[in-house]
């Protein structure tokens, strides 16, 4: 591993933890970043498990307001899109897979973009038909790129949840959902490895620094500005990916 990729490698970590406890939609400045310079299912792998610690550190936070019942609703659909994306991730090349990954990311951009302008002004259907449309596309999307904070955003904007309920159900819920993708990713793709867990593991500093940021930027910095200027990053970071 060169300084470059060791750098990425580090802030993404700090990336991660600081959109765990602060604002979600930072996570997804690092998915185009290391499929550009790792390609696509490895990137997925040195990621995957760095979620999963910073998922630990965002259930510590907002553990008892977590909604099991909401959960286990989604939980069946999603289950059945992280297998539609195992299947398509064994099909494609890494080329295919990295273009993915920024049509997955651009997908969820649009509707974070939605989500921003609209605000309290998007009223989601309540019908079986649309968790599950939700929960499918949640599956395949953290399943090929690890980016469904803003589908699984929609969802719980439909269960009406206020601050609490939203942060603690969406805490819950990736950190069931990341457990899961773990072993699949280990059997079915094996882009992880001793070396990957080892990695994560040493990165646990900067997992938590990152997580301590978050939570003093959400007190102190307006938070809309700066989810635009995620969502303006992000997009740079994808259409490189196109290039």
């Amino acid at each position: 591993m060169d300084t470059w990729q060791f750098a990425m490698i580090v802030a993404a970590a700090l990336l991660v933890g600081f959109s765990k406890t602060g604002i979600g939609g930072v996570v997804m400045i690092v998915v185009p970043l290391l499929a550009a310079v790792f390609g696509g299912k490895a990137s997925t792998g040195i990621l995957l498990p760095m979620l999963i610690i910073g998922d630990i550190f965002a259930v510590t936070w907002y553990h008892r307001h977590g909604d099991w019942a909401g959960i286990r609703r989604l939980l069946p659909w999603t289950i059945a899109g992280l297998i539609a994306g195992i299947g398509v991730g064994n099909l494609i090349d890494d080329r295919l897979f990295v273009l993915l990954i920024g049509v997955s990311v651009l997908v969820c951009l649009c509707i974070l973009v939605v989500l921003e302008t609209k605000g309290s002004r998007v009223h989601p259907p309540d019908g079986t038909w649309f968790f599950a449309l939700i929960g499918l596309t949640a599956g395949f999307c953290t399943m090929i790129g690890n980016v469904a904070g803003p589908i699984f955003s929609v969802y719980l904007l439909a269960r009406r949840y206020d601050k609490q309920g939203f942060l603690g159900t969406s805490a819950w819920f990736f950190m069931v959902i990341n457990l899961i993708k773990l072993p699949l990713q280990i059997f079915f793709w094996k882009n992880i490895g001793v070396p990957t867990l080892l990695m994560s593991a040493a990165l646990i500093p900067a997992i938590l620094v990152g997580a301590v940021i978050g939570v003093a930027v959400v007190r102190r910095v307006p938070e809309k500005p700066f989810r635009w200027l995620v969502i303006g990053m992000t997009f740079v970071a994808v259409i490189r990916l196109f290039l």
